[in-house]
């Protein structure tokens, strides 16, 4: 790629020149599609009853409710999620809407500032 820390590249637009998928949008899909398939299994799998499970003990600063991995899914799927799941087109477009949202996280952005005038050179592909 012939590019240095200099340049001050994005890290869209390095994975954008080499094709490499952010890790952040594979880790989204590979979990709604695994919410989809617990969801269309049976009841008396443990799959299903791990992810309705609810903690008894534990607590969580003030103010903070208790948040579960289905009230992810729950927020773009309805309440009936379950139901929605069992159409397996319909479940793949919501993953859609999903990503994003999942992935979309709040990023501050500071000047850059080199802590040496010398500049290092990486080389990819």
């Amino acid at each position: 790629m012939g590019s240095s820390l200099c340049d001050q590249i994005r890290n869209e637009e390095i994975r954008r020149r080499t094709r490499v998928t952010d890790i952040a949008q594979r880790v989204a899909k590979l979990k709604w599609k695994w919410a989809g398939h617990i969801a269309r299994r049976t009841n008396e799998r443990w799959g299903s009853k791990v992810l309705e499970w609810r903690p008894r003990t534990g607590k969580r600063g003030v103010g903070r409710s208790p948040t579960r991995w289905t009230n992810d899914i729950k927020r773009v799927a309805g309440s009936r999620c379950k139901q929605a799941a069992q159409d397996r087109g319909f479940w793949n477009s919501l993953q859609k809407t999903y990503v994003p949202q999942w992935t979309s996280i709040a990023v501050v952005v500071l000047p850059y500032k080199p802590k040496s005038p010398a500049c290092v050179t990486i080389n990819l592909l």
